[in-house]
Order: structure tokens, then sequence, then C-alpha cells
């Protein structure tokens, strides 16, 4: 549970950067620079098992023990220091580090705000799971624009609880952000082995350091990513969890196979000549999300599962669009499709659905052709509310949608159209391939009317509605004349 007092009073203290003159996107960047330091140092002091990952001369209380601008000159000289550390992933996340802090007074009102906060409380719910508290923050506001990077966690946790992530498994995400797919799945396997405690020696340095791998793009972004993972004891390999690079080039080719992918890959098509340049993606496109979708299935395991967010244009769009989808339910099978509701991320109106899929065949993971046979649909978008601010989209939302997909994370449970006993309205219901097929294989599947659309069945005949428009601009032309006539005697 993340402590949202204690967020809220971090994200209060961006006030004081204000002050400085930092600009607004760069305030998180500012404060985790800085929080880093601060909750490696609770970490270590409140867990035996934690060791300083950050050397002498560049920890918390070597800054608490200075004052005015030798406090601010100092944590300048930190930035550089960590930026050159032996330990590759302390270089990386603080790789180009600088403070825009320019006021001592305003640096020493940082330290003395963050001095105060309780940090018994927030040891309690864990100092990661704060972390992430305010990157989520940060993500609701819409002028950081951050949001492009965050999924919503009811999405994440509700996607994790049906896929269940199994310890010794290798997870991966391929569009990484700051890695909340993996700190959840992370999460959800610690939760269900005592916290690892139920494992040996050898499985828990492999959970620690060799089952979860992400790229990311954007420097900034993995910045942020490997610092929540190493919050959340995920130290990674060499280059930490997340990777810095693109997947649709050979960073992507270069990543082991997995058994789970989860990811929910950026929206929007490359331009300027930021393709793939991968030669193993067998439908060469300047969709990113084709692309993606194409290494997704291509790098899991035989046997492997995904569960991947993608907007509406990947489950319609012709030509090579209609190639990947062939493909995947060829060599895949496509259980299920969660059609999720509008204003739940970032770029309004964007229509989004989570794909659930295995490789190969139920009974044949090695099987490469005709793997899928029918398509579960679950359409939690049609009469929907308005979810935003003002209404949430909460785990609540997600529950019936949970229920109707079964215990089984490859989609194989005992399930059953009309789950809510309403018949035609029921939001579940399955397709088999030859009906997907003969519909041009889209994955564009709807059936429920929203209560507020129009159906053209009961529109009037062309005639009158023409008749009825004439009328209409007939009227408001009277209005007009009768309006300038007034003006004119005005004048008179």
């Amino acid at each position: 549970m993340i402590n949202t007092d204690i967020v809220q009073k971090l994200w209060s203290l961006c006030d004081v950067l204000r002050d400085d003159g930092i600009n607004y996107s760069d305030y998180v960047t500012e404060l985790v620079l800085l929080l880093f330091i601060k909750m490696e140092y609770e970490q270590v002091q409140n867990n035996a098992s934690f060791e300083h990952k950050l050397p002498d001369g560049c920890r918390w209380a070597d800054l608490t023990s200075k004052t005015g601008i030798t406090r601010l000159n100092h944590y300048r000289y930190i930035l550089l220091e960590l930026g050159k550390s032996s330990d590759p992933i302390i270089a990386a996340i603080y790789a180009d580090a600088q403070t825009h802090i320019k006021e001592p007074h305003h640096f020493d009102q940082l330290i003395k705000s963050l001095d105060a906060i309780n940090w018994f409380n927030a040891r309690k719910d864990g100092l990661g799971d704060l972390y992430e508290g305010l990157l989520e923050k940060n993500a609701s506001e819409t002028k950081s624009g951050a949001g492009q990077y965050f999924t919503k966690r009811s999405l994440i946790d509700s996607i994790i609880r049906v896929i269940r992530p199994q310890a010794g498994e290798i997870i991966q995400d391929p569009a990484a952000g700051t890695a909340g797919f993996l700190i959840a799945a992370d999460a959800y396997i610690k939760q269900n082995t005592n916290d690892h405690a139920d494992l040996d020696e050898k499985a828990r340095h492999f959970q620690r350091n060799h089952a979860f791998v992400g790229v990311e793009l954007v420097p900034g972004t993995r910045r942020l990513a490997l610092m929540n993972c190493l919050l959340h004891g995920m130290d990674g390999d060499a280059e930490g969890v997340v990777r810095l690079g693109n997947t649709l080039s050979h960073v992507g080719m270069n990543l082991p196979k997995a058994d789970l992918i989860l990811s929910n890959p950026p929206f929007g098509t490359a331009k300027g000549g930021g393709g793939p340049t991968r030669d193993d993606l067998t439908y060469k496109t300047s969709n990113k999300q084709l692309a993606f979708l194409q290494h997704i299935y291509l790098n899991l395991k035989p046997g492997g599962r995904a569960a991947v967010v993608l907007p509406d244009n990947v489950l319609f769009e012709e030509g090579v669009g209609t190639d990947v989808r062939r493909d995947l339910m060829d060599k895949c099978n496509l259980h299920t499709i969660l059609r999720l509701p509008t204003g739940i991320f970032y770029a309004q109106g964007v229509k989004t659905n989570v794909l659930f899929f295995q490789k190969g065949s139920p009974n044949k993971p090695r099987k490469q052709k005709d793997c899928t046979q029918r398509v579960w649909v679950y359409d939690l978008r049609s009469n929907a509310p308005n979810f935003g601010k003002r209404t949430p989209f909460v785990a609540t939302h997600l529950k019936p949608f949970e229920d109707a997909y079964g215990i089984d994370p490859n989609g194989n449970s005992p399930r059953a159209e009309n789950v809510e006993g309403i018949g035609v309205l029921s939001r579940f219901r399955v397709f088999n391939r030859a009906d997907i097929a003969a519909n041009g294989d889209s994955l564009d599947i709807s059936w429920l009317k929203d209560a507020d659309s129009l159906d053209a069945h009961d529109l009037p005949a062309p005639e009158l509605l023409a008749e009825e428009v004439m009328a209409e601009l007939s009227a408001a032309l009277r209005d007009l004349n009768q309006l300038i006539h007034a003006l004119d005697a005005g004048d008179e």
C-alpha cells in the first residue's frame, strides 16, 4: 500500500523547486536524484541485510553534516562522483546527472523537509512503493507529460493476478518505462514465496539478478526505472534490470527468450528513420505497436505467455496489420482480449485493449500453425463511465473480468458466455477462428451498443433527414435577417 500522505508531502517539495526557477518537467528528476540518496540511507538503517550502495562521501549523512553553499557544492560533487561510480548501475542512474538548484537556502529547505518526514511509517509500506507513488503522482499531472511512461497500477495489478508470474521464470518488458510491470510481477512472486524465504539460495539469487529484464529507450526514464528496481530489491545483472536501448533494434534481438512478457508499448508511428532496424521481424512496418507485437510473440519460449496493452488500430489495421494478426494467431493461442475503457491513459480518447496469448497451442507448445481456435472477448468499454480524475479507474472495475478469466493463466479455465445472466447484454463472449477469418482477421470485435450512441437502423429515411436540415437552416436564416434589420433600425 502506498503511503499517500508521504507522497503528497514529497510532491509538495516541488514548490521549493519551482521557487528556484526549475521547470515542471524537471521536478521529479531533480527530486529523485536527492531522494534516492535518502532512501538508500533509510534502507541500510532499517535492514541489516542491506549494504550501502553509495560510497563514503556520497551518502545522506555527508549532506546533513553541512549547510549553505558548502552543502550545495558538495551535492554537486556527489552527483559527479556517482556518475563515475565503479558500480555500473549507480553510474547509469547518475549518468550526466546535475542539479539546477541555484539557491543554497532552497537546498537546505529540501534537506530539512526530507529529514522531517516520518520514514518509520514510510518503511512500513516499503520505500519502493513510496517511490512508485511519487512516479504515479507525477504521471497523473498532465503538465508533466509523464503519463506516457506509466500504466495505471490498477490495470497492472489485475493483469498480474490473472497471468500469475512464477518464481524461476524469465519475465520481460521490452518497453519498460519506469518498470511498473516488472516490479508488480516481483511483488506477486514475493507474496507467494514468503518474500523468497521459501526459495533456496540459488533460486533467490536468480530472482534478484536474472529473473527480470526490461528495455527503455529514454535515458531519463531508465534512470527512474533503475532506482525503482533497486528500491524494490531487484538488482538485475551488470546493466541493471532495465537496459538502455531500442527493442526494435539489435538490442531486442539479443534479449533472452522469456517465459512471460508484460508490456504497454509506446503508441504512435516511427518517424524520421526511427522505425525497426531488425531483420528478424517477418513483417516490416513503421507502426511501432505492430513491430513490438512481433517481437513479443517471437521472443517467447515455447509455452511462454504474454499480456500486452495495444491500441485499437492494431486490431483492425489492414495490410501488414492483417499479416501480423494472422501470424500471431498461427504461432500463439490468442485466448483472451480485454477491451479497455477510454480515458485511462495519458492520451485522452485513445482506445486500448489487453491481448493475452500463449506461444504454441495448449497441448503443443512448439506448434507454429493454427494455434488459435477461439478468442474470448471481455468488453469493459461499452456503457462504461468516463474515467479520469473525477472517476478514477480502480480495481473494482476489473474484478468481474478477473472472475470471468478464471484461475488458469493461459485461459484454460472453464468459461461461459453470459456470466452475468443478462443474455445478449453480457460483456463476455467467445468467437471461433473461422468467424474471425471470415471477417478479414480483424480482432476489433464488439457487440454491445453504447446507451448514448445512435443506431443507423433507428434513423429516419435520408429524404426526411434532408427536409429537417433544410427546415433548421431556413429558420436560422430568418433569425439572422431579423437580427440584421434590428441592427439597421438601431443605427437609424
